[in-house]
């Protein structure tokens, strides 16, 4: 008789893609129709392609929904003459797939650039919010004045052509490659492809200038953060905060001014880097699949 501890069923993933104000916004999406849906949003400089592993380890329950934003991943890259690259219009294109899609609630997984996209959706219908993760998210940028954004500060001021040029540098292979090994605890568990597949994104024609479009557009947040701390304080969400603490951006100090809005929540910080789930994917999944199972128990 075999003594094999038994497994949950993983569901697939599926590979799909809708058009959206003329633009192809493709997403990964997994698990049982009619369940909670949870929405992962991504980071800079890679794609839906982060959550690879995660989408799995939730699918067997929740209704998992992972876009790339356009310019990003496998979704359209409109020309910039006819296409505004900010956060604003990216929230409305995931806000409009969301619609498409029929979700009318979700907890959203906020990392990197999904937190700008994040919370912007969450101030516009803070009643779809079920719950909140958080994984090396902004939304506390005092103090970052230095380290890994000290080439985007000057670029922040002015705007320059001159400015804009020294910030090339965070679409370099170098910087790519950085976000996924600074503050690793153990680099040897972080997959190269990671970057050698965010930065041949990255090196398609114009895609620098979106991304530097995209920088840019994060020293225009200070509106949106108001509005998303005044959410926290207000709704008070269950919220999971697991953040690797060695984050060059995002670094455990700065996270855990979170707690500060959200004094309820549930705050892990890992012995990794920016790309946590890299290197804390089991960890992580772990961590969320408790917190969502008990978060909403009762269905």
């Amino acid at each position: 008789m075999s003594t094999a501890t038994p497994t949950r069923e993983q569901p697939d993933t599926h590979f799909r893609t809708e058009n959206i104000d003329g633009v192809n916004v493709f997403y990964r999406e997994a698990g049982p129709e009619g369940a909670r849906v949870v929405l992962l949003l991504h980071g800079f400089p890679t794609s839906s392609r982060m959550y690879r592993n995660l989408i799995p380890r939730l699918s067997d329950r929740y209704h998992v929904i992972a876009p790339d934003y356009p310019g990003f991943g496998h979704s359209d890259v409109p020309d910039r003459e006819s296409f505004t690259y900010d956060f604003d219009h990216i929230a409305d294109i995931i806000e409009k797939l969301l619609d498409r899609l029929g979700v009318r609630e979700f907890t959203p997984y906020m990392m990197d650039f999904g937190g700008s996209i994040g919370w912007r959706l969450a101030v516009r219908h803070p009643e779809r919010i079920s719950a909140v993760v958080l994984q090396n998210a902004p939304l506390y940028p005092e103090g970052d004045d230095g380290g890994f954004w000290k080439d985007l500060i000057p670029y922040w001021g002015d705007g320059s052509d001159e400015h804009r040029e020294v910030a090339r540098t965070y679409v370099s292979p170098e910087c790519t490659r950085d976000q996924y090994l600074d503050g690793a605890h153990d680099a040897s568990l972080i997959d190269p492809d990671c970057w050698l597949i965010d930065q041949a994104l990255l090196d398609r024609p114009g895609i620098d200038e979106i991304m530097l479009d995209l920088l840019y557009d994060i020293s225009k947040q200070e509106a949106v953060f108001g509005a998303a701390k005044e959410f926290l304080r207000k709704e008070q969400p269950p919220a999971l905060i697991a953040t690797g603490a060695n984050d060059g951006l995002f670094p455990e100090a700065n996270m855990r001014k979170f707690l500060d809005d959200l004094p309820h929540a549930e705050f892990h910080a890992l012995d990794t880097g920016h790309f946590a789930l890299e290197e804390k994917g089991e960890e992580i999944g772990s961590l969320m699949r408790s917190f969502l199972d008990r978060t909403f128990a009762d269905g």
